[in-house]
């Protein structure tokens, strides 16, 4: 029997202020969370609805995750829980065990459905898939059982040009794969490219 794929999007509650702030610094609050709900909502409806996999969505602040929400009917709604962001994924990533789950951020423009079925193809032969960003970090995260994301994230800096580099390095012992590299919106020239 083949176990369900698990895809988990990582999302913010989309509150003014609160979403994109490295972006809002560059375009202004509103202007960032504008793209923020438009990039989100257009990702969420690309990738949840393929039935190749499951989609959670796994919202902070956790008080966000109840009705009525911005987010799709027909998905699953859980909180991230406490921490940094490599805490956060640690503990949903091991809570969708034993298949394959990935972790995707909700604010690439770019992001289709292929390329998260792409990212589970390769978790077939790969322990750890990670989706590299254009600016040194990555937009997914995949596990082939949720054992391998225990100690994933330690001593990872993040939201710079050595996250991938740092996450790697706790693959030791592990196949790891990549999949399509993405870009992310940061900044205002992230928009413009």
């Amino acid at each position: 029997m083949t176990l369900r794929p698990t895809l988990i999007v990582f999302s913010r509650a989309p509150r003014l202020g609160a979403v994109k702030t490295r972006l809002a610094r560059d375009i202004g609050a509103f202007a960032a969370w504008q793209f923020y709900r438009r990039t989100a909502d257009r990702v969420l409806h690309r990738v949840s609805t393929d039935e190749r996999w499951s989609t959670v969505v796994a919202v902070t602040p956790d008080r966000f995750r109840q009705p009525p929400t911005f987010w799709p009917d027909h998905v699953s709604l859980i909180g991230q829980g406490e921490g940094d962001l490599g805490e956060r994924m640690e503990r949903v990533l091991m809570g969708f065990g034993p298949g394959p789950a990935i972790v995707i951020g909700c604010d690439i423009p770019a992001l289709q459905a292929r390329h998260v079925a792409e990212a589970f193809n390769a978790l077939c032969r790969h322990d750890v898939v990670f989706g590299p960003a254009t600016d040194g970090g990555y937009w997914l995260v995949g596990v082939r059982q949720s054992r391998f994301a225990k100690g994933l994230f330690r001593s990872v800096r993040w939201s710079c040009e050595h996250t991938l580099d740092d996450t790697l390095v706790n693959t030791a012992g592990m196949r790891a794969g990549f999949a399509a590299t993405l870009a992310d919106v940061d900044t205002g020239a992230d928009l413009k490219t």
